[in-house]
């Protein structure tokens, strides 16, 4: 067999110059494999990155579409919810990818390959904020100078990198202690009182009853995940002690939850709307309804706080509605749900109420058509509805009076135009279609929805309804259904005093444990002092700011 040693030469040297060229072969094919690894790598690397960024973008648009013309409906924000969930997972692929371009950049820089490296481009990054505190790791100085070797070292300055961290939560146990005196005298035997406590007799402070009750209601986590997170750090509660937590919370805070209704009654013109929530009820699930008042002056440049209060109904019949506004005339912004028009009825104690139809919600099947289908007169149609929108964004914010004139010069001519248009192109359409059916549900209407255009406190949307049921919409997805209608109720009160904080720019959490502190001891004649407007007003003064410090 041949073995192909009697090509090897005899002589040693030469040997030795072919072992050295075999092994020069071997290092470049080595060299040039790493190569193509590391701009293998790069390429996955920059594939990734690009992916992340499309993703991004798309998210980007979506919200902004979604903010400024989009519907307000569950089916779109679980598209904003996939694409949130599709960014979450490319940006982990591109990190992943840069992290193995990295690697495989510096293999083949240790073997010589000169290869630039991939960095990808990261928006930049905002400051950590000034109000955290900072906690300072000194890295040890050289004891000599690397050069010269020299012991004698002089600080000239220093560089800092700040990074997140996070230090575990720290339960504690708050003892109250009550000391007794004698006296010398008399003997008698005295004691201060006992302070408040929001729970008589049970071992929860004011801080955690605030914890329970704003992870339920505000980041709508269950109590059995609360108690499996609180277990794990060291801290046994049981989902019943839990929820015992959360029904004195209710009681103490519910005389807050009525001065919110009465504050929103009181308004020139509210918000209503519902959305569904699944009751469990004998052994089955049934469809409850959790209700939405809203009150926002904002859009007419009100000075008044804006607020929302929450109903929960087992149904939806038309009682509800009348039974909640049964106190209140003015404008109601609202959908076409046949149960508000006996809200509507002339002559209705305490006074007459004025519809005001929404045009997102009649604008919403016109655009449907215009995307799926590519009509041209439901193109057409949402063309001109979008300038009235376009119009309109232009005078939030500004008085009543303002936006009246306003709305006369630029937006009514538009409405009038719209209405003819609508009018002539329903004589050439089917009645059975979908475009007619929408077209008639805007002109059977039309006296509520052109009510906008002569009244500068109207807004043309009821988005303002529809953005606080939402809250309702993305709890539904972690604790599923409510366990009672009294369960239903009980949320919808908690809902009522963390969203009408959210509305006023304060944080819910800190306003819990502040109020659930005080509320018993505060004079019941002064309880508005504690509403979330009232409260935010006292913080900002000087002298709490001064205390807070």
């Amino acid at each position: 067999m041949d073995t192909g040693a009697e090509a090897l030469p005899d002589d040693i040297e030469a040997l030795k110059a072919l072992l050295i060229a075999e092994r020069h072969t071997v290092l470049i094919a080595r060299v040039a494999l790493l190569e193509a690894e590391a701009l293998a790598a790069i390429a996955q690397a920059q594939v990734a990155d690009a992916h992340a960024i499309i993703e991004d973008l798309k998210l980007r648009i979506a919200k902004a579409r979604q903010d400024k013309w989009g519907q307000s409906s569950e089916r779109h924000r679980q598209l904003l919810d996939q694409l949130e969930m599709q960014l979450e997972d490319v940006v982990t692929t591109a990190t992943e990818d840069e992290l193995a371009a990295e690697i495989a950049v510096a293999k083949a820089s240790a073997a010589g390959v000169p290869v630039v490296p991939f960095t990808r481009k990261k928006p930049t990054r905002a400051p950590l904020s000034a109000d955290l505190p900072r906690h300072r790791v000194v890295v040890p100085a050289p004891e000599s100078c690397p050069c010269c070797h020299g012991a004698e070292l002089r600080k000239i300055g220093e560089t800092i990198t700040e990074s997140r961290e996070v230090v575990p939560r720290q339960w504690i146990v708050v003892q109250t202690v009550r000391e007794k005196f004698i006296c010398k005298a008399c003997e008698t035997i005295t004691q201060p009182p006992a302070p408040f406590h929001p729970i008589p007799r049970a071992s929860a402070g004011p801080n955690l009853l605030a914890m329970v009750l704003f992870n339920k209601f505000g980041l709508h986590q269950p109590l059995n995940r609360q108690s499996e997170t609180y277990a794990a750090e060291g801290m046994s509660i049981s989902v019943s002690t839990l929820a015992d937590y959360v029904g004195h919370g209710a009681v103490l805070l519910r005389d807050l939850v009525d001065l919110i209704e009465a504050h929103i009654l009181a308004g020139e013109r509210i918000h209503h709307d519902d959305t569904t929530v699944p009751v469990m009820a004998a052994g089955k699930t049934v469809t409850g309804r959790i209700w939405a008042s809203v009150r926002d002056d904002r859009p007419f440049g009100g000075t008044d706080p804006p607020a929302v209060c929450y109903y929960y109904t087992r149904d939806r019949t038309g009682a509800h509605p009348q039974r909640q506004l049964a106190r209140y005339a003015g404008i109601l912004q609202a959908d076409a749900y046949s149960g508000y028009d006996a809200l509507y009825a002339a002559g209705r104690k305490p006074g007459p109420i004025l519809e005001a139809a929404c045009w997102a919600h009649a604008r919403r099947p016109f655009f449907k058509e215009a995307r799926l289908s590519r009509t041209p007169l439901a193109v057409d149609i949402v063309t001109r509805m979008d300038a009235i929108f376009a119009a309109e964004r232009v005078i939030w914010g500004r008085n009543a009076s303002e936006r009246l004139a306003l709305r006369q010069v630029h937006v009514a001519p538009l409405v009038a135009e719209l209405e003819q248009f609508l009018r002539q192109q329903y004589g050439r359409l089917s009645r059975k279609g979908d475009l007619a059916k929408a077209i008639n549900y805007m002109l059977s209407r039309w006296g509520s929805f052109a009510r906008f255009v002569s009244d500068g406190r109207i807004c043309m949307t009821n988005n303002a309804a529809e953005r606080r049921v939402r809250t309702v919409a993305v709890g539904r997805r972690n604790w599923t259904f409510c366990g009672s209608d009294r369960g239903g109720n009980r949320a919808a009160a908690m809902y009522t005093l963390i969203q009408t904080c959210r509305l006023n720019d304060v944080d819910p959490h800190a306003w819990l444990r502040d109020v659930i502190a005080q509320i018993s001891d505060h004079p019941q004649t002064r309880l508005h002092e504690l509403l979330p407007w009232e409260w935010k007003a006292r913080q900002q003064r000087p002298e709490a700011i001064a205390q807070a410090a």
